[in-house]
């Protein structure tokens, strides 16, 4: 393009950009936007101050909350003597469902990873260890060639595997907890 038509096009925005600077005020910020007017302190310039926008017209007013209602002298209560709501069909579900459950065995549940690894003596040392330390919880060890693994407890809910897992903290390198099937009457 030709020098002159560009100085020509390129002039006139220039000059209203200048012009918009010259003019500009600073920026409002959120603590000076109260409902008082300003007053000119010595620190800010003689310019004269600028009202601030009256919002009160856009302020929810809410009316006054109501007295409570005085309770009522003594609330008369009847009393409505038990049914017997479990009839005999009932009964005879309920011992049927009971019988069933002793019969369940595995539930889905967690163990704790102790040991995963190729060396079978480290992972009986580690067993002795918390065999030793606390014989009440079981120990399952498995191996899939070439790895062992040994297995501590059987948890059924989450925070029972947490508690276990914060009680066997520092007696094996690396614990994690697993959710697996485990069993549920360890008793014959």
């Amino acid at each position: 393009m030709n020098r002159p038509l560009l100085k020509m096009l390129l002039a006139p925005p220039l000059l209203l950009l200048a012009a918009c600077a010259s003019t500009a005020q600073a920026p409002r910020t959120s603590a000076s936007a109260d409902t008082t007017l300003k007053k000119p302190s010595a620190s800010t310039s003689a310019a004269a101050p600028i009202p601030a926008e009256d919002m009160s017209k856009y302020r929810p007013v809410f009316a006054a909350p109501k007295a409570a209602p005085a309770p009522p002298v003594a609330p008369v209560k009847t009393v409505v003597p038990p049914t017997n709501h479990v009839n005999a069909q009932m009964e005879q579900r309920l011992r049927d469902q009971a019988y069933t459950n002793q019969n369940v065995k595995y539930a889905q549940g967690y163990r704790i990873l102790v040991y995963l690894g190729i060396e079978r003596d480290k992972a009986m040392a580690i067993r002795r260890t918390i065999i030793g330390r606390y014989p009440d919880e079981t120990d399952y060890i498995t191996f899939k060639s070439p790895v062992y693994r040994l297995y501590i407890g059987d948890y059924l809910t989450k925070l029972e595997a947490a508690r276990g897992l914060a009680k066997l903290r520092g007696l094996a390198p690396k614990l994690e907890l697993e959710a697996m099937q485990v069993q549920l009457n360890k008793n014959p």
